[in-house]
């Protein structure tokens, strides 16, 4: 099984590349010139040591000290001298410091533009990577949010970013810098003494081998905490959401230590993946400090027995000062590893929302108009889930003429919110067809459709912004006047004006500074600026006193008498004036006709009606 779920892993990684890869866009020029110049910049510190050794080997030469002649060292000394007999000592070396200033500006130079261009590749890369899951989340079906929790989402779109934004970041300039420096202080060191580097060759495989048993150990560790902080995630908007619920209760100590067990539970695996990655840095140390080690007593031996034939001091120690350069290099591999095995568990994560399609799609040649507000149910079948034992809606059939007035009441749960969110297609049936005007509703622009379509739901949502930004999601374009008119006719002006800001009012995050009846007002006064040719009120007004309900309903009649009204309700009041009432249960229709017809002859709707009305009894 493990094997298998190595080669899924495996096969799975290039894909992911492609997916990630498709949000840097514009920010590619910046993506490829970060590591050019990290390799100019790398080229460059490693000449540095090398020209040193140079340097020194020509002073031991003009100066006499060193018997053993190097054809290179002649050569440098007589191109400096310009061929004198006599070489100038202080020329020579002015000569080889300026080289060397020059070499290092030039190096620090090119280190300081990829730091800039990685800046801009990888913060712009996340931001582009936030855009595209937030737009491809806006563009999920309700069945396609209900596989991700809000909790989930959130993490993905701020802690999983972060990681893959830093690991990409490291990917165009440490992951570049790394093996570039590790390779080319390799081949300096051949070039120095090939014998002597040999040793490096030595200590690799281990760290290689190393490196490679904690990283497979470790990434499954990562892909499951990251499942638990949704959770944690989750149980802290659960609890922030209703806050006024748990402390009514007295319920904090509970909520608490629930926070307590799911903190606990991501700390215990983040130790063991700690522990795992923890071996990353004694592992590189031993590999590395064993070959200085071996670097000091091969050298030393060298040098003695040849007397600097075979080795001299002065590449001796650029021996070490390249030592000090792999080293270096194995530390930002490791690094490297670390931020890598982090990211990948967040890029698989990230990759499921890229890689999610829609299941509501507007069709090819789709219809994009609505003529009427009509609505038909013909044999329609639906349930929430294809694994579903049971359906939510079975054998519904219903046909509701443009302009009608329907009503809705059925006990929690007979699925009334199932039947009317197939009209505008925020789920689609599994049999049987659901008609707007005549044509299929999976023929029609999804678009043109909700356009058509104004839904007030059970959750009332305010957004953050004044009573105007929040009135023109019904109609952009709205001016003050039409608001006023719609908030008028919602009942909700009264209110407004009493407010010293009246509609500049600013409405806080979920509209928790007005209460659950002004709600209500604001988002049917918000649906009805859409002037839609289906209204869909589903228990909108259960918050608002009778009279107020009655005021809503008969505003509803006179300003759009063509506009088709279903009204989902639990008061008899709210609907009895309706063309036909629907009565619910078990996911059926189980009797339809006008509130005089169904008191004569439902036993169910009479009772609920004289129950609600004792007067009338």
């Amino acid at each position: 099984m493990k094997r298998k779920q190595k080669n899924k892993t495996s096969a799975g990684f290039i894909p992911l590349i492609k997916t990630l890869g498709g949000s840097i866009r514009e920010y590619k020029k910046a993506s490829i010139l970060t590591p050019l110049f990290v390799m100019v910049e790398v080229v460059l510190e490693c000449l540095i040591p090398y020209i040193m050794t140079l340097l020194l080997g020509t002073i031991s030469y003009i100066s006499g000290t060193n018997q053993n002649s190097d054809p290179l060292i002649e050569k440098i000394v007589i191109f400096l001298s310009h061929g004198a007999a006599e070489p100038n000592l202080l020329l020579v070396i002015l000569q080889f410091g300026l080289g060397l200033i020059f070499t290092a500006f030039v190096s620090l130079l090119c280190g300081a533009r990829s730091g800039k261009y990685c800046a801009t590749a990888s913060s712009g890369f996340a931001k582009n990577l936030r855009k595209d899951i937030y737009s491809r989340i806006q563009g999920f079906s309700f069945s396609n949010i209900d596989k991700f929790s809000t909790a989930s989402l959130v993490t993905r779109l701020t802690t999983d970013v972060t990681n893959v934004e830093m690991s990409y970041m490291m990917i165009i300039r440490t992951a570049i810098r790394a093996p570039f420096m590790l390779i080319f202080s390799l081949i300096m060191a051949f070039t120095i003494n090939a014998q002597m580097a040999l040793i490096f060759l030595c200590t690799s495989p281990i760290l290689a081998i190393g490196l490679y048993f904690i990283m497979t150990k470790a990434i499954p560790f990562f892909n499951r905490i990251f499942h638990k902080y949704d959770a944690m995630n989750e149980s802290v908007e659960e609890n922030v959401r209703g806050m006024r619920v748990v402390k009514s209760y007295v319920r904090e100590d509970y909520e608490m230590e629930k926070f307590e067990k799911a903190s606990s539970s991501v700390k215990e695996d983040f130790v063991k993946a700690e522990k795992l990655i923890a071996l990353n840095t004694p592992l590189m140390n031993f590999c590395v400090y064993f070959g200085i080690i071996a670097i000091y007593i091969v050298g030393s031996i060298l040098i003695i027995k040849s007397n600097q034939s075979l080795l001299q001091l002065t590449e001796l120690q650029s021996f070490m000062t390249y030592s000090f350069q792999i080293l270096m290099s194995l530390m930002m591999v490791s690094m490297i590893m670390v931020m890598v095995i982090m990211s990948y568990a967040s890029a698989q994560r990230i990759c499921e929302v890229l890689n999610e399609k829609s299941s509501i799609l507007s069709p090819e040649n789709a219809v994009t108009e609505v003529k009427d507000g009509s609505v038909e149910f013909d044999n329609v079948n639906f349930k929430y889930s294809e694994k579903a034992e049971n359906y939510a809606l079975s054998d519904i059939n219903l046909k509701i003429e443009s302009g009608e007035t329907v009503g809705i009441i059925g006990a929690t749960g007979s699925s009334k919110t199932s039947l009317v969110q197939l009209i505008p297609r925020l789920y689609d049936v599994n049999e049987g067809s659901v008609k707007v005007a005549g044509v299929d509703v999976r023929n029609y622009d999804l678009e043109v459709l909700r356009n058509a379509v104004a839904m007030v739901l059970q959750k009332n949502v305010l957004f953050s912004g004044t009573i105007k930004e929040n009135m023109r999601w019904g109609d952009k374009n709205a001016t003050d006047e039409e608001i006023m008119h719609a908030c008028k006719l919602a009942q909700a002006d009264e209110f407004i004006q009493g407010f010293p800001d009246k509609y500049d009012t600013y409405i806080e995050q979920g509209g928790v500074n007005v209460s659950g009846g002004q709600k209500q007002r604001l988002c049917i006064a918000r649906a009805l600026l859409k002037k839609p040719k289906i209204l869909i009120l589903d228990d909108s007004t259960s918050a608002v006193d009778t009279k107020t309900d009655a005021l809503i309903r008969q505003a509803l009649r006179s300003y759009m008498p063509e506009t088709t009204k279903i009204i989902i309700a639990q008061r008899i009041a709210s609907v009895q004036e309706a063309d036909k009432i629907l009565i619910m249960d078990g996911g059926t229709i189980t009797a339809m006709g006008k509130h005089e017809d169904l008191i004569k002859n439902n036993a169910i709707y009479k009772e609920l009606y004289y129950s609600q009305n004792k007067e009338a009894k």
